[in-house]
């Protein structure tokens, strides 16, 4: 891919606009809670945009390319069943516990809901889950220039070996966010995913458009995939029907059965991600009243049901294109050792195969801009997390406001410089989805059934939340440790306990899998611990925290649209006749 001068032109403005958004919010950092929660003054359109971008980082758009290629269509159930649903109930119900505790962060809540140790392992978890996937982006965006050969000609120039690209990438990408997130806080993360939403929206919308007529749109695309999926052994239309072929395991490409969907995907790791991870919750939780924080993951619910659009249909083309060897168009191999197509770069070999000049450079940016949102969001939920629930709470507890927004900027820098290192590890997964989901069915699966119980059990105590979050965590590492993919060695990708009990058809499976356990386990135990300890909490205190004992919010001064319930029915009502269309 060869960018011109205009597309050169078009990244330096993105750069240029972002981290002028920095500099302009640095004079509005004055407290702690304007830099960790953006003095929870912004209406709720802009929060649902962020409560929707944060979300579209690296996973969404590479990792969904990727697994649009690699899965089919099946991939949009990340979105009907494994976001729609969860978005609605936390909007509805969970938000008023949320925002009306006064929490800082959903570690905070765990302490007020539970105890002191339970919120102390969350938030150890959760930090390392931020890192994660902050790294995870860098990777994915270091990747993305590596590939695309952009500073090869710098490089060149400077007489440096091109085998630093990779580096120089990962650093270039840090010292951005870790400008503009060091100078505005959570404000500045959230006005630039608002930009970073409406990019995404302008550089891949025409890709999808062009990739579309070009290989004689929906009918010609369904036409083409059937080579591909007679020659891997599935039926006619496997990669273009979502819900036909989920029968049996063996039968679709994602390797997952109808329990395993509904209950890996669209209850546990859904449920667990939209509800309980503080990444997007810190997002609706900046709204300037309870309404509007409600309103907010409802609202980021309806673009949400047009992403896959977006972010799945061009690995659909790509793997269409490739069966065709249309232009020569291929994806490179994973390594040298592994010659399986590296399924994370067919968007950025999808932009370089159909985008010209200046859209190019529009499309360029637009990845560029939702990896570096990836990595903002989690470093914004990192920070807070770490100054609030582990410095101030174990570390110097009685320092002056001032002190606290000092440390907030500092683990800014360190939670970056983590993540760089992460980002190495990342490239041992031809698929960066599966990692995401493999980490999300460690913290987050065990820590939906806490909050379950939590919020409709009154009867749930600390002790039970802290060993049902330590065992269920303990069981995903079990079931990872004892499982494989198909074709997959003992590594990171499981089988690390030395017995593989189990191979599952797709690493996809053995992820939702892990989550089933995950959440299965800390349900049990959580229920099994509570009922043989005494209550730790009277009633008094945990008004506002459990649902039997909180007021119901009163939404009935609002207009009917903006009622949360009832955009909440337009939503999943839309999202059915998605489903529905595309069965």
């Amino acid at each position: 891919m060869k960018l011109t001068s205009v597309d050169w032109l078009i990244m330096l403005l993105y750069f240029v606009f972002v981290l002028g958004i920095g500099f302009a919010l640095k004079r509005y950092m004055k407290t702690s809670k304007d830099f960790f929660q953006a003095g929870r003054a912004l209406p709720a359109w802009i929060c649902g945009l962020a409560f929707i971008s944060a979300n579209l980082g690296a996973q969404e758009v590479i990792g969904m390319g990727a697994s649009g290629a690699k899965y089919g269509l099946e991939t949009a159930h990340f979105y009907g069943i494994g976001a729609i649903p969860a978005m609605i109930f936390v909007g509805i119900f969970m938000m008023p516990f949320y925002y009306g505790s006064k929490a800082r962060s959903v570690p905070e809540f765990l302490r007020l809901r539970f105890d002191e140790k339970t919120r102390a392992l969350n938030a150890c978890s959760f930090a390392v889950m931020t890192v994660f996937s902050s790294g995870i982006s860098m990777y994915a965006m270091a990747r993305l220039i590596q590939a695309l050969h952009v500073f090869d000609g710098l490089f060149k120039a400077l007489g440096w070996a091109p085998g630093g690209i990779f580096t120089f990438s990962i650093v270039l990408s840090a010292v951005i966010v870790l400008l503009y997130i060091f100078l505005g806080g959570l404000t500045s993360a959230i006005y630039n995913e608002v930009l970073q939403f409406f990019l995404i929206i302008a550089g891949f919308l025409p890709l999808v458009l062009l990739g579309l007529k070009n290989i004689g749109g929906w009918a010609g695309l369904k036409a083409r995939l059937v080579a591909v999926e007679v020659h891997q052994g599935f039926a006619p239309g496997t990669w273009t029907e979502s819900w036909k072929h989920m029968g049996h395991a063996s039968a679709n490409p994602m390797g997952v059965e109808w329990f395993g969907l509904a209950m890996g995907l669209g209850f546990v790791l859904s449920f667990g991600y939209w509800c309980t991870d503080f990444l997007v919750v810190q997002r609706a939780m900046a709204a300037d009243s309870v309404s509007a924080a409600r309103r907010t993951p409802i609202l980021a619910a309806f673009p949400k049901m047009l992403l896959p659009f977006i972010v799945i249909l061009p690995g659909l083309v790509a793997v269409a294109l490739m069966q065709d060897h249309h232009g020569g168009f291929a994806l490179p191999a994973v390594s040298a050792t592994d010659p399986s197509p590296n399924y994370n770069m067919v968007m950025p070999v999808m932009l370089g195969h159909y985008l010209p000049t200046g859209l190019l450079g529009l499309g360029f940016t637009a990845l560029i801009a939702a990896f570096m949102s990836g990595m903002a969001g989690n470093v914004t939920a990192f920070n807070t997390v770490w100054t609030y629930d582990i410095y101030q709470s174990y570390f110097e507890p009685d320092k002056s406001d001032a002190h606290y927004l000092r440390m907030g900027r500092l683990a800014t820098v360190f939670g970056v410089i983590l993540s760089v290192g992460v980002a190495y590890l990342a490239a041992q997964f031809n698929n960066i989805m599966n990692l995401l989901q493999l980490v999300f069915a460690f913290v987050n699966a065990p820590l939906f059934a806490t909050f379950l119980l939590g919020m409709f059990w009154r009867r749930a105590n600390g002790h039970g939340a802290f060993f049902g979050l330590l065992l269920g965590t303990l069981a995903a590492a079990v079931h990872h440790g004892l499982t494989l993919p198909a074709g997959a060695a003992a590594g990171v990708m499981g089988g690390w306990l030395g017995t593989v009990v189990h191979t599952y058809p797709s690493a996809m499976a053995q992820n939702f899998w892990t989550a089933i356990f995950a959440w299965s386990a800390c349900m049990v135990v959580t229920i099994g611990v509570s009922l043989a300890t005494a209550e730790n909490k009277p009633d008094a205190e945990l008004r506002g925290l459990v649902y039997s004992l909180t007021p119901k919010p009163a939404d009935e001064n609002e207009p009917w649209h903006r009622q949360p319930v009832t955009l909440g029915v337009i939503v999943l009502a839309v999202a059915l006749a998605l489903n529905l269309v595309f069965a």
